[in-house]
């Protein structure tokens, strides 16, 4: 006779054996990949910030299999899609490559896993935390609309397609829940900032994304972290070439209402990277105008975002238009 008590014990036979209860929420954030200052290319970097130790340097861990720029991650508590791109195999080119990180041997290289259906870079990304993530927009070099779907499971074969978003917009970001992906900002195909938030429905995403209440401030270069209520949405860039300290948050039940405007980031920060759990956002890195990128990392308390994000202490190189995925280390 055997008795399970979840993340209790099991009793088999004569004896016990302690079982370790599920982890509630991530522990870690990796931050891959992105481009080095002046013009250096991207890189095959990747950084681990852990949540209890936040203040310290983040460690650097195995690093991807191919250099890569302005691409985009989803993931599950266990292992991180890193997707699309902007690599250097010798010159500038946009990518298919889908690299994934298992968390728990993160010093080994990312492996190569199947491709997406096109090579596009500056897209977003969100996913259910189980089963799927969705890699939508980008550029290719024109504006898309796609939506590409990575099945976890069987990730060596080509994602699929899906609906496409409302319209074609890079440098976009996305975050989003277990039913949901929102995918906000960016940039139009008649080159404008945008204010336009896509809603897809995982249960039905061979569906056009739905559009939702915009953002308050039209945005490009932005990032993305949330939880399971809300989504925040940090800094980016104007047409004009002003950078944002702007933090907007979409709260997911009310979502035509127009995001609103939360305590600002600590810095100008453009083309960074965000993730994180249900507590707390992590951004890392970035591009304030004055300065190709830095290795700066902020977090916002959800439950006290009306407050100036604090910094935390910072990656482990200065790069910008990273990566980022959330999970367990």
């Amino acid at each position: 006779m055997s008795i399970t008590i979840s993340g209790g014990f099991t009793m088999t036979g004569g004896g016990f054996t302690l079982v370790a209860a599920p982890p509630a929420a991530a522990t870690a954030s990796w931050f891959a990949g992105g481009n080095q200052a002046t013009g250096g290319g991207p890189v095959t970097t990747v950084s681990r910030v852990t949540y209890a130790t936040d203040t310290d340097t983040a460690t650097t861990r195995g690093p991807l299999d191919t250099r890569m720029g302005f691409f985009s991650a989803a993931g599950t508590f266990d292992d991180g899609w890193f997707g699309g791109g902007r690599g250097q195999s010798p010159g500038f080119l946009n990518s298919s490559i889908v690299q994934r990180i298992t968390y728990a041997t993160d010093s080994a290289t990312a492996s190569v896993r199947g491709p997406l259906t096109s090579s596009r870079y500056y897209l977003g990304a969100s996913t259910d935390g189980t089963t799927y993530g969705w890699f939508g927009g980008g550029r290719t070099p024109s504006p898309v609309s796609t939506v590409d779907r990575v099945t976890y499971a069987s990730d060596t074969a080509t994602s699929s397609s899906r609906g496409p978003l409302s319209s074609a917009r890079y440098s976009l970001a996305g975050t989003g829940n277990s039913t949901y992906g929102w995918f906000a900002a960016g940039r139009s195909a008649e080159e404008f900032a945008t204010t336009t938030v896509d809603r897809i429905t995982y249960a039905t995403d061979t569906a056009t994304a739905t559009s939702r209440g915009p953002l308050s401030v039209g945005s490009r270069f932005i990032a993305a972290a949330g939880n399971v209520t809300n989504g925040w949405w940090v800094g980016g860039m104007d047409d004009s070439g002003t950078v944002f300290t702007t933090i907007q948050r979409i709260t997911y039940a009310t979502d035509t209402a127009t995001a609103t405007v939360r305590g600002p980031y600590f810095a100008e920060a453009r083309a960074l990277a965000g993730s994180g759990n249900d507590t707390f956002g992590y951004f890392g890195a970035g591009a304030p105008l004055a300065s190709p990128s830095n290795s700066i990392l902020g977090r916002i308390t959800y439950a006290n975002d009306t407050v100036v994000a604090s910094q935390r202490g910072p990656l482990s190189a200065a790069l910008y238009a990273r990566a980022s995925a959330a999970g367990v280390q």
